[in-house]
C-alpha cells in the first residue's frame, strides 16, 4: 500500500501517558494530529479539544489491549485510516498492512516504511519514517510498540525468542539518530535488570543517573536513540562476551552464540525482581 504526497512537514511528536506506564504517542502538525497505539480514547480526546487539533489517522503496532482498546471510540465518528496488521483481525482497522509498505499521513507529511517485526506477538508490526519528526532533532523516528523498550525488549507472547531476537537485530541495524518511541515507561526496571545482566558497562550506569533525574521531574525517559541502546541495551548486546559470561553464569552452563544469550537473558528476565 503506498499512499503519496509532496509535502514535507516536521511534526512535533508528544507522549501521552495513559494506564499506569503506556504512552500513547501523538504526532501534530497544525491542527492535524495522528495517534500510535491508543489504548485509551479518553486521554487522547481530552488533548485532542484542549489544543483544537483534528485527528487524521490511526497507527496500531499489535492487538493487546492497551494498545488499541481505543480505537473505536476515536474512529466512529470520524472518517480516518487506521493501519495495523494485516495477519491480524484487530478491531477497528481499515488499512491492514504488511512488511514493506509504504505509507504517507498527508495531513502531516511523514511517510513510513512498515517493518513486521514478530516475537512479542506473532503479527506486531513497526513503523519507521527515515526522515521526519521535530525539526531540532534531526534524524529518523521509529514505533516499535513492545518490541523494543529502552535498555529492554518486549515479552514473548505469541512469538518466539528467535523471531524477537532477529527483530531487535534489525532495529538495531537502523541509523545511530533514529529515535525510538516506546509504548512504556519501563526504563529503569529495565535498567536495574541490565546492571546485573551487563555488569561492566559504565555507559549503562550514566543513563541510569540520567534517567532517575528525568523521572524525579515526572518526565519521561524517552524516545531514546538507536545509537545509545546499541551501548546500554543488554538485549541489543548478547554477542558481546562480557554478556554471554554474565548470562551463562546465571543459566548454569555455556551460551554459544548471540541467539542462545538472548533466549537464556529473556527467560531470565521474565523471573527477575530487583
Amino acid at each position: 500500500m503506498t499512499i503519496r504526497h509532496s509535502a514535507i512537514h516536521q511534526p512535533e511528536i508528544l507522549p501521552l501517558p495513559a494506564f499506569q506506564d503506556n504512552y500513547i504517542w501523538l504526532l501534530r502538525v497544525d491542527k492535524h494530529a495522528a495517534v500510535v497505539d491508543p489504548g485509551d480514547a479518553e486521554v487522547v480526546e481530552h488533548h485532542l479539544a484542549a489544543h483544537g487539533l483534528e485527528l487524521s489517522a490511526i497507527l496500531i503496532t499489535h492487538h493487546h489491549a492497551d494498545h488499541i482498546g481505543g480505537v473505536r471510540a476515536l474512529s466512529s465518528s470520524r472518517d480516518i485510516p487506521v493501519f495495523g496488521p494485516a495477519a491480524e483481525d484487530i478491531d477497528g482497522v481499515t488499512c491492514g498492512v504488511i512488511e514493506g509498505d509504504q505509507i504517507e499521513l498527508p495531513e502531516l507529511g511523514v511517510r513510513f516504511e512498515v517493518f513486521e517485526v514478530p516475537g512479542h506477538t506473532r503479527t506486531h508490526i513497526a513503523f519507521y519514517a527515515a526522515d521526519g519528526g521535530e525539526a531540532e532533532q534531526p534524524g529518523g523516528i521509529l514505533f516499535p510498540g513492545d518490541t523494543l523498550f529502552s535498555a529492554g525488549c518486549g515479552r514473548l507472547l505469541g512469538g518466539t525468542a528467535e523471531q524477537l531476537h532477529a527483530s531487535l537485530q534489525r532495529l538495531a541495524a537502523l541509523p545511530g539518530e533514529t529515535r525510538v518511541y516506546c509504548t512504556h515507561e519501563y526504563t529503569l526496571a529495565n535498567l536495574a535488570f541490565a546492571r546485573i545482566a551487563d555488569p561492566d558497562n559504565h555507559e549503562r550506569d550514566a543513563w541510569l543517573a540520567e534517567c532517575k533525574r528525568l523521572r524525579a521531574r515526572g518526565q519521561p525517559t524517552l524516545p531514546t536513540r538507536i545509537a545509545l541502546e546499541r551501548r546500554i541495551n543488554p538485549f541489543l548486546r548478547t554477542g558481546e562476551a562480557s554478556v554471554i559470561a554474565s548470562v551463562g553464569t546465571h543459566h548454569g552452563q555455556a551460551v554459544p552464540d548471540s541467539l542462545s544469550c538472548f533466549t537464556a537473558m529473556r527467560a531470565w528476565k521474565d523471573v527477575f525482581r530487583a
